[in-house]
C-alpha cells in the first residue's frame, strides 16, 4: 500500500513526464562531442517537461545541416529538422525563445563560449573581376563626376563638399555595384544619361544642372579606376561608456 502510494505522489508531482512527454533527439557525434547537450536537455526538460533521448540514429528530431537554424558553433550554423509533433515542437520553439538562446550562450566550459544563438546569415556580395580601362576611368571620373566627388587628392578641394568621395565609397560592401548602376540612384537620374540605357528627359523635367553624358564602356572604365583606389581609412569605432 505504501509503495502505492509513494508511486502516486510521483506522478502527481511529474505530470507531463507521467503523460508520456518524451522524444528522441539524434545527435551527430561532432556535437555531442562538445558536452554541450548535457548542458542544454537538462535544462530544457526541467522547464517544460519534455524529455529528451540522445541517439546516434535516426531520432524524431535531429541537429544537423537541414531544418530550422538554432545556434552557431564558430562558422557553422546547426539546424533543427524535427516531426510533425508536438514535443518536438515544443523544443524548437524553446530554442528559439529568450530563454533557450541564454540557455545555448551560457554554455561557457573554462570561460569559453562555444556557442550563439545568432543565427543570422550574411549574404555574400558576387564581386565581378574588373576589366574596364584605368586610365580612361580617371579622366572620366575627373570629368563627369569631379565638380560634386573628390576622385583623389587632385581635386580634394574643389568639390562641393557634400557628397562622398570615391574613397569613402570605396568603403561600402556593395560599391562595385553602386557605381556599375550609379545612373539609376538618386540624384543622378535627374541629370544624367547613358547612351542607349537611359531615356531622354522628359520636357516638363528638364535637368537641374548641366547634365552628364555617358557610354556603358566609360562607366565600366570608372568602376575599373574606383577598384583601384584604397579605401578611406575611417579609424576605429567610436567607443562610449
Amino acid at each position: 500500500m505504501l509503495i502505492k502510494v509513494v508511486i502516486l505522489i510521483i506522478l502527481m508531482t511529474n505530470p507531463v513526464w507521467a503523460q508520456g512527454k518524451m522524444f528522441t533527439l539524434h545527435v551527430p557525434i561532432e556535437l555531442a562531442e562538445t558536452g554541450f547537450m548535457k548542458h542544454l536537455l537538462p535544462r530544457f526538460s526541467l522547464k517544460t517537461g519534455v524529455r529528451i533521448t540522445i541517439s546516434l540514429e535516426a531520432g524524431e528530431a535531429t541537429f544537423g545541416s537541414d531544418g530550422k537554424p538554432v545556434f552557431r558553433q564558430n562558422d557553422k550554423i546547426w539546424h533543427l529538422s524535427r516531426t510533425n509533433d508536438a514535443d518536438t515542437e515544443v523544443f524548437e520553439a524553446w530554442l528559439l525563445s529568450d530563454v533557450g538562446k541564454r540557455t545555448i550562450e551560457a554554455y561557457a566550459p573554462n570561460g569559453n563560449v562555444l556557442f550563439n544563438s545568432d543565427v543570422a546569415q550574411v549574404d555574400e556580395i558576387e564581386v565581378v573581376a574588373l576589366t574596364g580601362d584605368l586610365g580612361l576611368g580617371e579622366a572620366v571620373s575627373f570629368e563627369k563626376c569631379g565638380r560634386c566627388h573628390a576622385i583623389n587628392e587632385t581635386n580634394r578641394m574643389d568639390t562641393i563638399g557634400s557628397s562622398p568621395s570615391f574613397a569613402l565609397m570605396r568603403t561600402f560592401p556593395d560599391w562595385q555595384s553602386r557605381f556599375e548602376s550609379f545612373f539609376v540612384l538618386r540624384p543622378h537620374p535627374s541629370f544624367t544619361q547613358v547612351k542607349d540605357i537611359t531615356e531622354p528627359f522628359p520636357d516638363n523635367l528638364p535637368p537641374p544642372i548641366i547634365p552628364i553624358e555617358l557610354t556603358v564602356h566609360e562607366i565600366e572604365a570608372i568602376t575599373a579606376y574606383v577598384g583601384s583606389i584604397e579605401p578611406a581609412d575611417l579609424g576605429a569605432p567610436i567607443q562610449t561608456q
